[in-house]
């Protein structure tokens, strides 16, 4: 499917195309969506203005409001009427909407929020200036239901905007186009209402000196919704070198994955969204992830070619919790010795793995092996010819190339915890190297398989497309399918020790590995969530028909690729 953006293409395979006449119907609004594109040049960046974020790689996203004072969900924890959406918070209406009267976060200090994102290795900020709650966190003339009239009395965006200017940290602002609160929304007066958004866009745009990101967060509206074409018209002539996302409708400069490791794609810029706990908002019990998720999401971002946004949620207090503080330090450490391998570099040449990441700069390739336990990595063939491969401290790392491959060998004394880093020296800057595909090995590749959903019956979404050591096909599943089976025939009863799963979405919360035995499918593996690179080890076991049983999942499961592997010489 021709699409300006990949991320959205896949989106729109896994939430609008529920039947063949809803795919043809995607197809022609994305058509016609690029015609007007291409007519339309102010609906993109201007040429070169998203260099610097493809060279910053890291920023910071902030949500935060009067909400923090209950410690429950930005946004979605409001009770009332949600117009266009559905659902409903758990919090009565009057009470949320009058959480603002008690915010008084006499401890914010937009510098030092500045210098904690600075530290963190982060290159710039974005700030949630009104979700879908409607409060706005500047000073906006068009409501009253805004941050200037609560108790702190002041505008916070105006400060955060100073600071991140006096700092050098580039600064976004997150608006969401959806309004649950306003009572023109959705209604037979919307037009009201969009008035009022393309009112306080330009506000935003005009008194806050230069702005670098507008982050919109459109719940699945359409450009019609909002006016997007004039109201991207207005944003390019007010701030020329803005960056937009897409969630307004239109394609804009880059996609947003969320919550999911966005997939390899050099082609169109992308940045994931990803909290640094379980919650977007403040929550006071907040489990954080570890230092070792972070940095593998950042490497896995960066080598995917992506950015990574990743957020925290203040307190009350207007002070960012500790505990997140302590992470972003500890990220930005690792940062300080590893940041040249992140930094202005581009993903590839080498597609991310079970294995890990690759960054590279000129003729450089930065290999980040996030598997401690690794001893052989095993890479894809590549024109280009390795000239040395060594650790960072300069130990060099023993390697071979041949037509089937790279594969290397890393020295025990060498491995990090967290991510060890080799450095390939080429004799031909690395993105002109063509990469092939690598054999992997797995004793599932080219196997029969069947499945028991395929995505609108389509062959191109098949189960064998699991099995074909190809990273940019998968098996998927119709939206609204919680439960799905994957099964493979090895052709003869095989031992098996290790199976590596590549998820697309990070839907899956619970699974098993089953083996066919007298007619009955036994489980011998059962797990709960497997992400973009899971490494599923097992005492040895001999099996033929070899199934994933996905028992549970938020949406249709999609699997890039299932690999099985024998037990280790």
């Amino acid at each position: 499917m021709p699409c300006a953006n990949r991320f959205l293409t896949h989106e729109l395979e896994d939430t609008m195309l529920r039947t063949p006449f809803a795919l043809l119907l995607a197809l022609l609004a994305a058509s016609a969506s690029l015609a007007q594109e291409a007519d339309l040049p102010f609906l993109n960046a201007a040429p070169g203005a998203l260099d610097w974020w493809r060279e910053a790689r890291f920023g910071l996203f902030v949500h935060w409001g009067p909400v923090s004072l209950r410690g429950t969900e930005i946004g979605w924890s409001r009770g009332g009427e949600r117009r266009g959406t559905g659902g409903t918070g758990e919090i009565p209406v009057e009470e949320y909407d009058s959480l603002y009267t008690e915010f008084d976060p006499t401890a914010f200090d937009a510098d030092e929020w500045v210098a904690i994102a600075k530290a963190a290795g982060m290159r710039y900020l974005v700030l949630t200036t009104k979700h879908h709650d409607g409060f706005c966190m500047f000073d906006s003339a068009l409501t009253d239901y805004k941050v200037t009239n609560s108790p702190i009395g002041r505008d916070l965006t105006a400060e955060l905007a100073d600071a991140c200017h006096r700092g050098g940290l580039r600064l976004g602002f997150y608006y969401s186009p959806p309004d649950w609160r306003h009572p023109d929304y959705r209604t037979a007066n919307h037009q009201a209402y969009v008035d009022y958004l393309h009112g306080q866009i330009r506000e935003l745009c005009t008194n806050y000196g230069r702005v670098d990101i507008i982050w919109f967060d459109g719940l699945g509206g359409t450009a019609e919704d909002w006016d997007a074409v004039e109201l991207f018209r207005m944003i390019r002539e007010l701030q020329p070198g803005v960056l937009i996302n897409n969630r307004a409708g239109l394609t804009g400069d880059f996609g947003t994955p969320e919550q999911v490791i966005g997939h390899y794609d050099p082609e169109n810029p992308w940045e994931s969204c990803i909290t640094i706990g379980q919650q977007w908002s403040y929550r006071p019990d907040d489990q954080i992830k570890s230092l070792a998720q972070c940095i593998e999401t950042l490497v896995r971002c960066a080598g995917g070619d992506g950015n990574l946004l990743l957020n925290v949620g203040p307190m009350p207090t207007g002070a960012i919790e500790p505990s997140q503080v302590d992470r972003l330090m500890e990220v930005g450490e690792w940062l300080r010795s590893n940041g040249d391998t992140i930094y202005g570099t581009r993903g590839g040449p080498f597609r991310p793995g079970p294995w890990g990441a690759a960054t590279c700069r000129g003729r450089q390739v930065f290999l980040h092996v996030l598997d401690a336990q690794a001893e052989d990595v095993l890479l894809p063939p590549m024109e280009a010819r390795i000239l040395s491969a060594a650790l960072r401290d300069g130990t060099g790392v023993a390697f071979s190339q041949s037509d089937s491959g790279v594969a290397l060998r890393l020295p025990e004394a060498g491995r990090h915890p967290l991510d060890t880093v080799v450095t390939l020296s080429l004799d031909r800057p690395a993105l002109e190297a063509e990469v092939g595909l690598l054999a992997s090995g797995s004793l599932a590749y080219g196997r029969p398989a069947v499945a028991s959903n395929v995505f609108s019956g389509m062959a191109e979404f098949g189960p064998d497309k699991a099995l074909d050591d190809d990273p940019e096909t998968r098996w998927a599943t119709d939206a609204g399918t919680s439960e799905a089976t994957l099964a493979v025939d090895l052709g003869e009863d095989t031992e098996i020790a290790k199976v590596h799963v590549s998820e697309a979405f990070a839907r899956v919360s619970s699974f098993r590995l089953e083996r066919l035995v007298d007619g009955e499918w036994v489980a011998f593996y059962e797990g709960q969530s497997l992400g973009e690179a899971a490494v599923i080890e097992f005492e040895p076991i001999s099996v033929r028909h070899l199934r994933l049983s996905i028992l549970a999942a938020s949406e249709g499961p999609t699997i890039w690729e299932f690999q099985v592997f024998p037990p280790a010489d």
